[in-house]
């Protein structure tokens, strides 16, 4: 599957599918938020925050993808990615973008 930010692919027609997106929420646990919650105290990457958004990322854009195989995509134009804080500690990720097929 090919995943672009732009609305186009050099050198290919496509036949537009409709709009794909994959969400997820994510958190991490108690322990982890506490000691966190620390480290802006100082300053500094939040190292758990970073993996947890990385993770949320990854499984968004699969959900993403599965939802472009299943409409026979052979590839998502226009990929873009939102995050909102739903409570503190847990946010949501979501990849959304326009399933094509090449002509």
């Amino acid at each position: 599957m090919i995943l672009v930010n732009t609305d186009y692919i050099a050198g290919r027609e496509l036949t537009m599918l409709g709009l794909v997106k994959g969400s997820t929420i994510q958190s991490k646990h108690i322990g982890k938020d506490i000691g966190e919650s620390f480290k802006t105290l100082v300053g500094g990457e939040l190292r758990a925050y970073t993996q947890m958004m990385d993770e949320a990322r990854a499984l968004a854009t699969q959900r993403m993808v599965a939802e472009a195989e299943a409409m026979g995509a052979d590839a998502v134009v226009n990929v873009r990615y939102a995050s909102a804080a739903v409570m503190q500690g847990a946010a949501e990720v979501m990849a959304y973008g326009t399933a094509v097929r090449f002509r």
